[in-house]
């Protein structure tokens, strides 16, 4: 009788040691999945802020030239308006003076 006790207390000892080296090793896979996803979590930022980065420098780059390409546009017209009047504007002064004694 007693070595059938001994054997199940041996049984009851090898069991709770697989289960306590299997706790140990769900901690360590926890922790390696941790540490796994706070790289992936790292990684993934840093690509997405630089993938920011680059779009909002490619933005201003084109809003930037937009912007030159309608001040050139905006001062050719200015320049272009500037000349008309100047050529033209004493029958300008004219017309009007027309319109105004005509009625």
């Amino acid at each position: 009788m007693d070595s059938i006790v001994n054997k199940l207390t041996e049984i009851e000892d090898a069991a709770t040691a697989i289960v306590k080296h299997a706790e140990y090793q769900k901690e360590v896979l926890n922790r390696e999945y941790d540490e796994k996803k706070k790289a992936f979590d790292k990684e993934l930022d840093e690509k997405t802020t630089a993938r920011l980065n680059a779009i909002r420098a490619d933005l201003e780059e084109k809003t930037s030239q937009l912007l030159d390409t309608q001040s050139d546009s905006s001062s050719e017209l200015i320049r272009s308006l500037q000349k008309e009047y100047e050529e033209n504007h004493t029958e300008y002064a004219r017309e009007i003076l027309r319109r105004i004694t005509e009625v």
